[in-house]
């Protein structure tokens, strides 16, 4: 059998894909799992209560559960759930929407490709591309173009600190320059925070990106599952989200609560929308109920927003808290950085001692059950990377990304490990 240029490409190996293989290939015989890999968000109870409740709702109603089964929404996503989301974000924003400039996809993963896929690849037959203007970035954008190549990047700045934090800035002076000189670009897109190093681009930062894209009419596709309003996994201040017809905002329930339902939201300009509609008809037919219907009254009444604020956050917070104690502890009297934690449900460990490469790394630490991900998966779109060479980027190999949102004794004795096994591998 011979698949398609497409099929190929979405099909091979993939770093997303070694990722979510992770979360559930076995290990061998006698190694216990340390699973600091994955996406996977946390159990939170009394979120998980709270749907619970809703649920309850929903089969005391009448035939309302029954009804919810029984019927496809509309590809645009379920009406209601539109109409409660865009008199959200007008009234707590100002958002000048209503909800024909809000969509739902079966999961923002869903979002971004189809968003990509619409703005990027052979146009008229000239190619456009999708910019990302600060890697590292999200290892689930990598492999999303239909097309190859339809991803370029620029490398972040990094300013590092006396407590062995650091943290990556946009450089604005490159992002400008490559727009002036490469009319190719068809969007800019950003995560804040940004997986995965928990970085919060500023107010300063999204407006800077905001007014380029404007002055150079693309879209700043900003994909914001673990901001603000929920789930308000965001420890910085100044990190308000924003949102005008320049903008593609993407947004998620997974990290609130509901990963398996799979419920994307993106608020964009109304042709963006009835697009992101339409690709839902021809792709999925149309978008899943139960994420929407149990989320939605809460929104409604205000006590999603509440959750996120007063549960979510301060769980994370502790979480992260912790975590860096035990980098701290763990990695004394060794070379390493973290980045500041300022959001996500991940940190970012900069290992520059290192002596093999991060994938190596990683294998090294699987033989000890500690399963993480490898830095080099989140660098990608470079041409120097087309050429067969490493991402211009100092930290390309030398850091891991660790998931702290499970167990917290096994986060600790997973870091521990890593600890001992860089100390053997170190130069």
């Amino acid at each position: 059998m011979e698949f398609s240029d497409f099929g190929s490409k979405l099909s091979s190996h993939s770093g997303i894909l070694q990722l979510m293989d992770d979360i559930g290939r076995p290990l061998p015989d006698g190694v216990r799992a340390i699973p600091l890999g994955g996406g996977n968000p946390a159990r939170v109870p009394e979120v998980e209560k709270a749907y619970r409740a809703e649920l309850e709702r929903l089969l005391a109603d009448g035939d309302r559960f029954e009804d919810v089964i029984a019927h496809y929404d509309s590809p645009q996503g379920r009406v209601e759930f539109l109409e409660t989301a865009a008199a959200f974000f007008r009234g707590k924003y100002g958002w000048d929407i209503t909800a024909e400039n809000v969509a739902l996809t079966n999961g923002s993963q869903s979002a971004m490709f189809y968003i990509f896929n619409l703005l990027a690849g052979t146009t008229r037959g000239r190619k456009k591309t999708i910019l990302f203007p600060l890697m590292p970035e999200y290892i689930g954008y990598a492999d999303q173009g239909i097309e190859p190549d339809t991803f370029v990047s620029l490398p972040s700045k990094c300013v590092c600190y006396e407590d062995r934090t650091f943290k990556y800035f946009l450089d604005m002076d490159a992002v400008e320059d490559y727009l002036d000189r490469h009319p190719e670009v068809g969007a800019m897109a950003v995560s804040r925070p940004t997986n995965p190093s928990g970085n919060v681009l500023t107010d300063e930062e999204i407006k800077a990106l905001a007014s380029a894209a404007h002055r150079h009419s693309i879209p700043l596709i900003v994909d914001n599952a673990y901001g603000l309003p929920f789930p308000d996994i965001i420890f910085a201040d100044n990190a308000e989200p924003l949102w005008n017809e320049d903008i593609i905002l993407s947004m998620s329930l997974s990290k609130i609560g509901l990963p398996s339902i799979r419920t994307g939201i993106v608020i964009a300009r109304k042709e963006i929308i009835k697009a992101v509609g339409n690709i839902n008809a021809i792709a999925a037919l149309a978008t899943g109920s139960f994420g929407p219907v149990l989320a939605g009254d809460l929104l409604r009444r205000g006590e999603l927003t509440e959750l996120a604020a007063d549960v979510v956050r301060p769980f994370y917070l502790a979480k992260a808290r912790k975590t860096e104690a035990a980098i701290r502890k763990a990695f004394e009297g060794t070379e390493y950085y973290l980045h500041r934690m300022e959001g996500s449900i991940f940190c970012w460990l900069y290992l520059p001692s290192l002596r093999i490469p991060t994938l190596e790394f990683y294998s090294v630490l699987m033989k000890d059950g500690v399963i993480t991900v490898p830095g080099e998966y989140f660098f990608f779109g470079s041409d120097e990377q087309r050429r067969g060479e490493p991402y211009p980027h100092a930290h390309y190999d030398k850091c891991l990304r660790l998931n702290y949102s499970g167990d917290e004794r096994l986060t600790e004795e997973g870091i521990e490990i890593i600890s001992r096994r860089y100390r053997e591998y170190s130069v």
